[in-house]
């Protein structure tokens, strides 16, 4: 009886069945770490989710809270700053946990980003203290926008505010670009942060004049001018004498707008009068450039109408041409 030939060879070694064994281990242990990966990504993909979600929760809720804090002046860059910082505040917080979630140890995360934060505050710190700075700018708020300032290098009209610069135009209408850590950490002078400023000139009256004569028609020059307050009173007072000329002073409040040119008003009527104190060819007084400073009464304007919050009731309208029906008897 013949024997069907084997497909096997008779020399070929079957392996054992303890490497079988082994084999099916570690397929066990890869596929397990497969499994808690996937439950793992799927856990950190639900976290960051929730971690952008609650990002923009944030976001909003700092705006409205300083939405509801400036509600008189809104102020959009503290809004939008804030907002801003709020949201890569949580997502910093969330990617943390994400990144534990996957198995990186909270203490390698907290060494890497002081590492990391270091090295980049060494490089930046110009450029942080900039930061710093308009952030400090931002809360005390020692100018706006539009405010008249002058710091130790210049002085003009704020145009803008953000977190590195402070852009200033001049009186001739130069550009300027001043870092904030150099506004902040320096004097400033706000003209525009008060209504009313005193303007203060002094003059020379040589002693053959009539000293009383040029004080008094100076002074009825400047009751006379109706962009000067009368309350504070003008004030007029000798501060020097010597053999030649005496010094004096007038001192006269005035609104901010219009600070310089009743100075320069002052000025020429000051020294045209210290020549000849009988002289009638002053010049008038220059109209005003202030607003209004009486106060709105409700129903006036377009801004502050009270009268609009209250809406009338169907039934009660009266217009041009229509006149109500009188109440039925009862």
């Amino acid at each position: 009886m013949q024997t069907k030939p084997s497909i096997i060879p008779a020399d070929a070694s079957l392996p054992s069945l303890a490497n079988v064994k082994a084999d099916e281990t570690m397929l066990g242990h890869f596929l397990d770490w497969l499994g808690k990966l996937a439950v793992n990504l799927v856990v950190a993909a639900l976290i960051l989710a929730v971690t952008f979600w609650l990002a923009g929760l944030a976001a909003r809720f700092m705006r409205r809270t300083l939405a509801r804090v400036h509600r008189n002046a809104p102020d959009p860059t503290l809004e939008s700053f804030s907002a801003s910082l709020a949201r890569y505040a949580v997502i910093a917080v969330g990617l943390v946990a994400v990144l534990q979630q996957l198995g990186v140890q909270a203490t390698s995360i907290i060494a890497v980003l002081g590492a990391a934060s270091l090295a980049i505050g060494l490089a930046l710190q110009g450029a942080l203290s900039n930061v710093a700075a308009g952030v400090m700018i931002l809360l005390f708020r020692p100018y706006r926008v539009g405010d008249v300032i002058e710091t130790s290098t210049r002085n003009g009209t704020v145009k803008s505010l953000d977190l590195l610069f402070t852009e200033i135009a001049t009186p001739d209408n130069v550009k300027v670009m001043i870092p904030n850590s150099k506004v902040f950490g320096d004097v400033i002078l706000n003209y525009s942060t008060h209504r009313n400023r005193r303007a203060d000139v002094l003059f020379k009256v040589p002693l053959k004049t009539d000293l009383m004569m040029v004080l008094k028609r100076l002074r009825e020059r400047a009751e006379s001018d109706p962009r000067i307050r009368k309350d504070p009173a003008v004030m007029i007072e000798v501060t020097d004498l010597s053999e030649v000329y005496a010094q004096a002073a007038i001192r006269a409040w005035t609104s901010a707008a219009d600070f310089g040119p009743v100075k320069t008003d002052l000025m020429l009527a000051a020294h045209l009068l210290a020549e000849d104190p009988a002289r009638v060819d002053l010049p008038p007084p220059r109209p005003t450039k202030a607003k209004d400073p009486s106060p709105a009464m409700p129903g006036e304007g377009e801004h502050h109408h009270l009268l609009s919050l209250i809406k009338p009731r169907r039934g009660r309208k009266s217009g041009p041409g229509k006149t109500q029906s009188p109440p039925k008897a009862g």
